[in-house]
Protein backbone atom coordinates (compact mmCIF):
# COMPACT_ATOMS: atom_id res chain seq x y z
CA UNK A 1 0.00 0.00 0.00
CA UNK A 2 2.65 2.65 0.92
CA UNK A 3 4.24 1.41 -2.47
CA UNK A 4 1.24 2.45 -4.14
CA UNK A 5 0.20 5.57 -2.17
CA UNK A 6 3.85 6.79 -3.11
CA UNK A 7 3.34 5.84 -6.96
CA UNK A 8 -0.35 7.91 -7.09
CA UNK A 9 1.65 10.88 -5.58
CA UNK A 10 4.26 10.84 -8.12
CA UNK A 11 1.90 10.30 -11.10
CA UNK A 12 -0.48 13.34 -9.64
CA UNK A 13 2.85 15.50 -9.55
CA UNK A 14 3.87 14.83 -12.82
CA UNK A 15 0.03 15.37 -14.06
CA UNK A 16 0.30 18.59 -11.88
CA UNK A 17 3.96 19.77 -13.59
CA UNK A 18 2.96 18.45 -17.19
CA UNK A 19 -0.80 18.52 -17.78
CA UNK A 20 -1.72 22.28 -18.22
CA UNK A 21 1.13 22.31 -21.29
CA UNK A 22 0.37 18.58 -22.61
CA UNK A 23 -3.40 20.43 -22.89
CA UNK A 24 -2.02 23.27 -24.93
CA UNK A 25 -0.30 21.19 -27.27
CA UNK A 26 -3.12 18.19 -27.04
CA UNK A 27 -5.78 21.64 -28.04
CA UNK A 28 -3.40 23.19 -30.68
CA UNK A 29 -3.64 19.46 -33.06
CA UNK A 30 -7.10 18.89 -32.44
CA UNK A 31 -7.58 22.65 -33.91
CA UNK A 32 -4.76 22.13 -36.96
CA UNK A 33 -6.27 18.85 -37.37
CA UNK A 34 -9.98 19.83 -37.62
CA UNK A 35 -8.50 23.02 -40.08
CA UNK A 36 -6.64 19.83 -42.14
CA UNK A 37 -9.80 17.74 -42.36
CA UNK A 38 -12.06 20.51 -43.54
CA UNK A 39 -10.29 23.10 -45.28
CA UNK A 40 -7.53 21.34 -46.68
CA UNK A 41 -3.49 21.58 -47.08
CA UNK A 42 -0.98 20.39 -44.83
CA UNK A 43 -1.80 19.78 -40.94
CA UNK A 44 2.02 19.94 -40.13
CA UNK A 45 2.40 23.64 -41.61
CA UNK A 46 -0.91 24.13 -39.96
CA UNK A 47 1.03 22.61 -36.35
CA UNK A 48 3.98 24.94 -37.26
CA UNK A 49 1.94 28.42 -38.12
CA UNK A 50 -0.51 27.81 -35.34
CA UNK A 51 2.08 27.17 -32.75
CA UNK A 52 4.70 30.16 -34.00
CA UNK A 53 1.36 32.41 -33.81
CA UNK A 54 1.22 31.37 -29.64
CA UNK A 55 4.62 30.74 -29.01
CA UNK A 56 4.03 33.50 -26.08
CA UNK A 57 2.75 30.40 -24.18
CA UNK A 58 6.56 28.68 -24.14
CA UNK A 59 7.50 31.15 -21.92
CA UNK A 60 4.92 30.69 -19.31
CA UNK A 61 6.41 28.77 -16.68
CA UNK A 62 3.21 27.12 -15.37
CA UNK A 63 2.89 25.19 -19.43
CA UNK A 64 6.99 24.99 -20.03
CA UNK A 65 7.27 21.93 -18.45
CA UNK A 66 4.32 20.12 -20.44
CA UNK A 67 5.88 22.04 -23.74
CA UNK A 68 9.40 20.46 -23.01
CA UNK A 69 7.39 16.91 -22.49
CA UNK A 70 5.54 17.15 -25.50
CA UNK A 71 8.57 18.20 -27.85
CA UNK A 72 10.57 14.97 -26.52
CA UNK A 73 8.96 12.19 -25.08
CA UNK A 74 5.02 12.91 -27.52
CA UNK A 75 7.89 13.72 -30.56
CA UNK A 76 9.89 9.64 -29.67
CA UNK A 77 6.54 8.11 -29.46
CA UNK A 78 4.97 9.39 -32.47
CA UNK A 79 7.93 8.05 -34.76
CA UNK A 80 8.47 4.51 -32.56
CA UNK A 81 4.77 4.33 -34.52
CA UNK A 82 6.21 4.80 -37.89
CA UNK A 83 7.28 1.61 -37.63
CA UNK A 84 3.85 -0.38 -37.59
CA UNK A 85 3.03 0.67 -41.12
CA UNK A 86 6.27 -0.83 -42.75
CA UNK A 87 7.10 -4.60 -43.48
CA UNK A 88 9.72 -6.08 -45.39
CA UNK A 89 7.52 -7.68 -48.41
CA UNK A 90 6.86 -3.95 -49.15
CA UNK A 91 10.43 -3.14 -50.11
CA UNK A 92 10.30 -6.85 -51.82
CA UNK A 93 7.68 -5.80 -53.95
CA UNK A 94 9.57 -3.01 -55.91
CA UNK A 95 12.85 -5.16 -56.41
CA UNK A 96 16.05 -4.79 -54.72
CA UNK A 97 17.53 -2.32 -57.43
CA UNK A 98 15.10 0.25 -56.21
CA UNK A 99 15.74 -0.25 -52.13
CA UNK A 100 19.43 -0.55 -52.98
CA UNK A 101 19.25 2.98 -54.80
CA UNK A 102 16.65 4.60 -51.71
CA UNK A 103 19.63 3.61 -49.00
CA UNK A 104 22.17 4.91 -51.15
CA UNK A 105 20.08 8.42 -52.24
CA UNK A 106 19.46 8.68 -48.30
CA UNK A 107 22.99 8.03 -47.26
CA UNK A 108 24.42 10.71 -50.02
CA UNK A 109 21.94 13.37 -48.96
CA UNK A 110 23.05 13.27 -45.40
CA UNK A 111 26.30 13.29 -46.45
CA UNK A 112 25.67 16.20 -48.69
CA UNK A 113 24.24 18.05 -46.08
CA UNK A 114 27.16 17.47 -43.85
CA UNK A 115 29.64 18.59 -46.35
CA UNK A 116 27.91 21.49 -47.08
CA UNK A 117 27.16 22.73 -43.94
CA UNK A 118 30.86 22.71 -43.53
CA UNK A 119 32.09 24.52 -46.58
CA UNK A 120 29.28 26.89 -45.54
CA UNK A 121 30.94 27.08 -42.19
CA UNK A 122 27.52 25.75 -40.36
CA UNK A 123 27.96 23.25 -37.58
CA UNK A 124 27.78 19.74 -38.53
CA UNK A 125 24.81 19.52 -36.01
CA UNK A 126 22.79 21.39 -39.01
CA UNK A 127 23.72 19.22 -41.67
CA UNK A 128 22.78 16.37 -40.04
CA UNK A 129 19.58 17.92 -38.83
CA UNK A 130 18.46 19.13 -42.65
CA UNK A 131 19.63 16.05 -44.12
CA UNK A 132 17.65 13.37 -42.20
CA UNK A 133 14.90 16.14 -42.94
CA UNK A 134 15.59 15.92 -47.12
CA UNK A 135 16.83 12.45 -47.37
CA UNK A 136 14.11 10.13 -44.67
CA UNK A 137 10.91 11.82 -43.80
CA UNK A 138 10.59 15.49 -43.48
CA UNK A 139 9.94 16.76 -40.06
CA UNK A 140 9.50 13.70 -38.27
CA UNK A 141 13.32 12.73 -39.53
CA UNK A 142 14.24 16.51 -38.41
CA UNK A 143 12.82 15.70 -35.01
CA UNK A 144 14.13 12.37 -34.59
CA UNK A 145 17.49 13.23 -35.45
CA UNK A 146 17.85 16.61 -33.33
CA UNK A 147 15.92 14.31 -30.22
CA UNK A 148 20.07 12.12 -30.07
CA UNK A 149 21.90 15.34 -30.84
CA UNK A 150 22.99 17.65 -27.59
CA UNK A 151 20.33 19.85 -26.67
CA UNK A 152 21.73 23.21 -27.39
CA UNK A 153 19.87 26.78 -27.85
CA UNK A 154 21.26 26.55 -31.31
CA UNK A 155 20.24 23.28 -32.27
CA UNK A 156 16.74 24.36 -30.86
CA UNK A 157 16.57 26.89 -33.26
CA UNK A 158 18.31 25.06 -36.73
CA UNK A 159 15.95 22.53 -35.99
CA UNK A 160 12.70 25.05 -36.02
CA UNK A 161 14.15 26.53 -39.15
CA UNK A 162 14.27 23.03 -40.54
CA UNK A 163 10.90 22.18 -39.91
CA UNK A 164 9.80 25.20 -41.61
CA UNK A 165 11.67 24.90 -44.56
CA UNK A 166 11.14 21.51 -45.22
CA UNK A 167 7.51 21.37 -44.65
CA UNK A 168 7.10 24.12 -47.44
CA UNK A 169 9.25 22.56 -49.52
CA UNK A 170 7.64 19.28 -49.27
CA UNK A 171 4.52 21.29 -50.29
CA UNK A 172 5.88 23.19 -52.96
CA UNK A 173 7.69 19.33 -54.52
CA UNK A 174 4.06 17.90 -54.07
CA UNK A 175 3.03 20.51 -56.42
CA UNK A 176 5.80 20.67 -58.94
CA UNK A 177 7.03 17.40 -59.44
CA UNK A 178 3.95 16.39 -60.51
CA UNK A 179 4.44 19.18 -63.63
CA UNK A 180 8.34 17.79 -64.22
CA UNK A 181 7.14 13.99 -64.51
CA UNK A 182 4.06 15.27 -67.22
CA UNK A 183 6.81 17.36 -68.77
CA UNK A 184 9.87 14.63 -69.16
CA UNK A 185 6.97 11.98 -69.95
CA UNK A 186 6.89 9.71 -67.38
CA UNK A 187 5.32 6.60 -66.75
CA UNK A 188 2.95 6.78 -63.73
CA UNK A 189 5.12 3.62 -62.26
CA UNK A 190 8.31 5.89 -62.69
CA UNK A 191 6.61 9.00 -61.69
CA UNK A 192 5.48 7.63 -58.49
CA UNK A 193 9.75 6.17 -58.07
CA UNK A 194 10.26 9.52 -58.20
CA UNK A 195 7.78 11.01 -56.08
CA UNK A 196 8.72 8.61 -52.97
CA UNK A 197 12.46 8.90 -53.36
CA UNK A 198 12.38 12.84 -53.33
CA UNK A 199 9.27 14.20 -51.67
CA UNK A 200 9.75 14.93 -48.32
CA UNK A 201 6.90 14.05 -45.76
CA UNK A 202 4.65 11.27 -46.47
CA UNK A 203 1.15 13.00 -47.22
CA UNK A 204 2.70 15.07 -49.96
CA UNK A 205 4.52 11.77 -51.58
CA UNK A 206 0.84 10.44 -51.64
CA UNK A 207 -1.29 13.93 -52.61
CA UNK A 208 1.87 13.62 -55.45
CA UNK A 209 1.13 10.27 -56.58
CA UNK A 210 -2.69 10.58 -56.64
CA UNK A 211 -2.89 13.63 -58.71
CA UNK A 212 -1.31 10.96 -61.47
CA UNK A 213 -3.47 8.18 -60.76
CA UNK A 214 -6.24 7.67 -62.65
CA UNK A 215 -8.92 5.11 -62.65
CA UNK A 216 -8.05 1.63 -62.55
CA UNK A 217 -4.05 2.90 -62.31
CA UNK A 218 -3.06 4.09 -59.54
CA UNK A 219 0.82 2.87 -60.09
CA UNK A 220 2.14 6.40 -59.11
CA UNK A 221 0.42 6.42 -56.06
CA UNK A 222 0.91 3.06 -55.15
CA UNK A 223 5.04 3.10 -56.13
CA UNK A 224 5.10 6.77 -54.50
CA UNK A 225 3.88 4.89 -51.07
CA UNK A 226 6.30 1.92 -50.89
CA UNK A 227 9.49 4.17 -51.67
CA UNK A 228 8.46 6.60 -49.48
CA UNK A 229 8.38 3.74 -46.59
CA UNK A 230 11.53 2.11 -47.63
CA UNK A 231 12.76 5.81 -46.83
CA UNK A 232 11.29 5.81 -43.54
CA UNK A 233 12.73 2.56 -42.63
CA UNK A 234 16.26 4.57 -42.91
CA UNK A 235 15.06 6.42 -39.96
CA UNK A 236 16.12 3.90 -37.58
CA UNK A 237 19.74 3.21 -38.90
CA UNK A 238 20.42 6.73 -39.82
CA UNK A 239 19.55 7.90 -35.95
CA UNK A 240 21.31 5.18 -34.42
CA UNK A 241 24.30 5.98 -36.11
CA UNK A 242 24.13 9.29 -35.18
CA UNK A 243 23.45 8.43 -31.80
CA UNK A 244 26.24 6.30 -31.07
CA UNK A 245 28.55 8.75 -32.69
CA UNK A 246 27.59 11.27 -30.45
CA UNK A 247 27.15 9.20 -27.54
CA UNK A 248 31.02 8.46 -28.39
CA UNK A 249 32.31 11.88 -28.47
CA UNK A 250 33.27 11.67 -32.28
CA UNK A 251 31.56 14.63 -33.33
CA UNK A 252 34.42 17.55 -32.63
CA UNK A 253 32.87 20.75 -33.55
CA UNK A 254 31.18 21.76 -30.06
CA UNK A 255 28.86 24.85 -29.54
CA UNK A 256 30.89 27.53 -28.47
CA UNK A 257 29.38 29.50 -25.75
CA UNK A 258 26.27 27.83 -25.98
CA UNK A 259 26.93 23.42 -24.97
CA UNK A 260 24.94 21.74 -23.84
CA UNK A 261 24.93 20.43 -20.05
CA UNK A 262 27.83 18.25 -19.25
CA UNK A 263 25.53 15.68 -17.10
CA UNK A 264 23.37 15.22 -20.26
CA UNK A 265 23.78 11.22 -21.29
CA UNK A 266 22.69 9.65 -24.91
CA UNK A 267 21.21 6.23 -24.83
CA UNK A 268 23.65 3.61 -26.36
CA UNK A 269 20.57 2.66 -28.78
CA UNK A 270 17.41 5.19 -27.57
CA UNK A 271 14.33 3.21 -26.79
CA UNK A 272 12.23 4.87 -29.74
CA UNK A 273 14.18 3.40 -31.85
CA UNK A 274 13.66 0.19 -30.76
CA UNK A 275 10.39 0.38 -29.92
CA UNK A 276 10.43 1.33 -34.41
CA UNK A 277 12.00 -1.99 -35.16
CA UNK A 278 9.68 -3.94 -32.69
CA UNK A 279 6.85 -2.85 -34.81
CA UNK A 280 8.22 -3.31 -37.78
CA UNK A 281 9.70 -6.56 -37.27
CA UNK A 282 5.61 -7.50 -35.77
CA UNK A 283 4.15 -5.78 -38.66
CA UNK A 284 6.83 -8.01 -41.26
CA UNK A 285 5.85 -11.18 -39.64
CA UNK A 286 1.90 -10.42 -40.01
CA UNK A 287 1.25 -9.97 -36.22
CA UNK A 288 -0.32 -6.62 -36.56
CA UNK A 289 -3.51 -6.56 -37.64
CA UNK A 290 -4.61 -4.27 -40.39
CA UNK A 291 -6.75 -1.96 -38.73
CA UNK A 292 -4.44 -1.44 -35.53
CA UNK A 293 -1.74 -0.86 -38.35
CA UNK A 294 -4.04 1.81 -39.17
CA UNK A 295 -4.92 3.13 -35.94
CA UNK A 296 -0.97 3.34 -35.29
CA UNK A 297 -0.48 5.50 -38.20
CA UNK A 298 -3.09 7.96 -37.38
CA UNK A 299 -1.81 8.08 -33.87
CA UNK A 300 1.76 8.68 -35.45
CA UNK A 301 0.51 11.28 -37.28
CA UNK A 302 -1.41 13.21 -34.82
CA UNK A 303 1.76 12.87 -31.91
CA UNK A 304 3.64 14.20 -34.75
CA UNK A 305 1.71 17.02 -34.94
CA UNK A 306 1.59 17.70 -31.48
CA UNK A 307 5.28 17.67 -31.25
CA UNK A 308 5.88 19.84 -34.33
CA UNK A 309 3.31 22.37 -32.60
CA UNK A 310 5.18 22.19 -28.89
CA UNK A 311 8.41 22.55 -30.80
CA UNK A 312 6.48 25.89 -32.61
CA UNK A 313 5.52 27.10 -28.52
CA UNK A 314 8.68 26.91 -27.10
CA UNK A 315 10.30 28.72 -30.15
CA UNK A 316 11.18 32.54 -29.88
CA UNK A 317 10.72 33.62 -33.58
CA UNK A 318 13.45 36.22 -32.68
CA UNK A 319 15.93 34.00 -32.38
CA UNK A 320 15.10 32.39 -36.05
CA UNK A 321 17.36 35.39 -37.73
CA UNK A 322 20.22 33.90 -36.07
CA UNK A 323 19.94 31.09 -38.43
CA UNK A 324 19.64 33.31 -41.76
CA UNK A 325 19.85 32.54 -45.25
CA UNK A 326 22.37 30.09 -44.72
CA UNK A 327 20.20 27.86 -43.47
CA UNK A 328 17.57 28.21 -45.97
CA UNK A 329 20.08 27.95 -48.42
CA UNK A 330 21.01 24.63 -46.83
CA UNK A 331 17.81 22.89 -47.35
CA UNK A 332 16.89 24.20 -50.65
CA UNK A 333 20.65 22.53 -52.10
CA UNK A 334 19.81 19.65 -50.12
CA UNK A 335 16.22 19.03 -52.08
CA UNK A 336 17.54 20.23 -55.36
CA UNK A 337 20.61 17.52 -55.13
CA UNK A 338 18.34 14.92 -53.90
CA UNK A 339 15.62 15.59 -56.72
CA UNK A 340 18.62 15.95 -59.37
CA UNK A 341 20.29 12.68 -57.95
CA UNK A 342 16.68 10.79 -58.25
CA UNK A 343 16.06 12.15 -62.04
CA UNK A 344 19.16 10.78 -63.10
CA UNK A 345 18.92 7.62 -62.07
CA UNK A 346 15.28 7.30 -63.82
CA UNK A 347 16.91 8.60 -67.00
CA UNK A 348 19.74 6.17 -66.85
CA UNK A 349 16.89 3.94 -66.60
CA UNK A 350 18.78 2.73 -62.94
CA UNK A 351 14.95 2.54 -61.42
Amino acid sequence: MPESKALLHRLSQSIHRHGRGLLVCLVVALAVQFISEHYGGPALLYALMLGLALNFLGNDDRLRPGIDLCSRSVLRLGVALLGARISVSQVQSLGWPVAAFTVIAVILTVGFGVVLARCLRRHRDEGLISGCAVGICGASAALAAASVLPQTRENERFTMMALISVTLLSSMAMLGYPLIARLLDMAPAQAGIFFGAAIHDVAQVVAAGMLLSEAGNTAAADNATIVKLMRVLMLLPVVLVIALVVRRGQLPEQMALDEAPASQSIPFVPTFLLAFVVLMLLNSAALIPANWALMAAEASRFLLVMAIAAVALKTDLRSLASVGKIGVILMVSETAFLATLVLAAIQLRLL
